[in-house]
């Protein structure tokens, strides 16, 4: 599956962002339901960090990091996943990244997922 992310952009501190993310495959109706997904970021020269994911059956789970502030859904029938982002800082600041896996769990372990899309930049000032 394809996976592409939008919405990405600049705001002040304090400030709310949307990012999506679209997933595209031959099958897309039938299969993007069956995936469980997550959301990501990296900071320059760190590792990518799990920030939220959603199971197949709809559930969440949220790093400590982003808990309260950060809130994942999805839009099976729309084939999109969206990051709702508010009270930004500017250790938000990163490279935002979705994934997809065929697994019902979700999890914030990014070596578990297979399908990345190509990320968004979110820079977030003070």
């Amino acid at each position: 599956v394809k996976l592409v992310e939008s919405g990405g952009g600049s705001v002040q501190s304090g400030g709310s962002l949307r990012i999506s993310c679209t997933a595209s495959s031959p099958t897309i109706e039938y299969t993007y339901s069956r995936y469980s997904m997550g959301w990501f970021r990296q900071h320059p020269g760190e590792e990518r960090e799990g920030l939220a994911a959603i199971g197949r059956d709809g559930s969440t789970v949220y790093a400590n990091s982003v808990k309260g502030r950060f809130v994942i859904s999805r839009d099976v029938a729309k084939a999109t996943l969206y990051l709702q982002m508010h009270g930004l800082k500017p250790e938000d600041t990163a490279t935002y990244y979705c994934a997809a896996r065929g697994e019902p769990l979700k999890t914030l372990d990014a070596r578990l997922y297979k399908n990345w899309g190509q990320g968004t930049q979110v820079t977030v000032s003070s």
